[in-house]
């Protein structure tokens, strides 16, 4: 399961998708327990659900788009949803940047969505921070690509010099471009020789891009809790918070029996979905399970959703 080190493109260092569904399995004691099954009706794409479903919950890798190229269709069917007087919302686990970065990256890809209507893991956890006591934070994050609303935060950017592991009174994991092995060997040396909080903005193990899986923060943080005694606090999907921003966002109106997740991971989407009591439904034609058997996928994890769909 690991990465070799090199110059800042270990992200890029790819899983299989069997090894990533094997990781996810080796780590299930930490995600939130799986309550009930779907029944896994097959659907060619989301245009079939426009009637059953009033609001739909979107990941981005996967249902909107692979790396830095949209899905094929993805951004049609989704302006097709908001016409009818549907809403659609990003719900996505990419902490590395901020929100309205992506609102501006799904808008060159060809989606129309509004700053509320883009929920990030990284925005829960922000959130988080505001409430609580000051403390001095190393980041595991590429700093050239922060946008200014950390610039509160007391905090340094992660690299290569001990005595900043050293100094911090905290970490947050929020994006593993430019992470490398002798930086997460830091970091567990750090933390066995002092134990303190691990804030994890992107619970994500790997994320889909054209040339395979790119490994992500919650990889590194699942390795770091194996092997030092520190457990970490998740921020975004499976976990409970990032569906309860939205359900706020949401207001009053919110009728859950109305509401879908379309997600292309079983851990982390349909999971998330099923603990949080509102319907899910698996694009298997893009994504984690891509060209995988979703049968056997749902058999090896106990996790079905309500709806399998071909496309997004």
């Amino acid at each position: 399961m690991g990465v070799g080190e090199g110059s800042g493109r270990d992200h890029l260092k790819t899983l299989s998708s069997d090894a990533a569904l094997d990781f996810y399995e080796d780590v299930r004691h930490r995600l939130p327990a799986s309550t009930g099954r779907g029944d896994c009706h097959g659907c060619a794409n989301l245009s079939q659900l426009l009637d059953a479903y009033d609001v739909f919950l979107l990941d981005a890798f996967g249902v909107l788009n692979i790396g830095d190229e949209a899905i094929p269709g993805a951004a049609d069917r989704i302006a097709a949803i908001q016409a009818s007087g549907k809403r659609a919302m990003v719900l996505t686990n990419a902490a590395s940047v901020p929100s309205a970065a992506l609102v501006r990256k799904y808008e060159r890809l060809g989606f129309r969505f509004n700053a509320e209507d883009v929920v990030s893991s990284r925005d829960v956890l922000i959130s988080a921070l505001r409430g609580e006591v000051r403390r001095r934070w190393g980041v595991m994050a590429d700093a050239a690509l922060q946008d200014g609303d950390l610039d509160w935060l007391d905090a340094v950017y992660l690299e290569d010099r001990p005595a900043e592991y050293e100094a911090v009174d905290g970490f947050l994991m929020l994006g593993s471009a430019g992470w490398t092995e002798n930086r997460q060997a830091l970091l567990e040396a750090a933390l066995q020789k002092r134990s303190r909080p691990v804030w994890v903005g992107n619970p994500d193990i790997v994320a889909p891009r054209h040339y395979g899986f790119s490994v992500e923060p919650g990889f590194f943080a699942h390795r770091l809790a194996d092997r030092v005694a520190v457990r970490p606090r998740f921020f975004g999907k499976p976990f409970p918070g990032i569906f309860e921003e939205s359900f706020a966002r949401l207001g009053d109106g919110l009728d859950k029996c109305r509401t879908i997740m379309v997600g292309d991971s079983l851990h982390t989407d349909i999971l998330g979905a099923r603990n949080a009591g509102i319907a899910s439904a698996l694009v298997a034609g893009y994504g984690f399970l891509a060209g995988k058997s979703v049968p056997a996928a749902v058999a090896r994890t106990g996790i079905a959703p309500d709806y399998v769909l071909e496309r997004p």
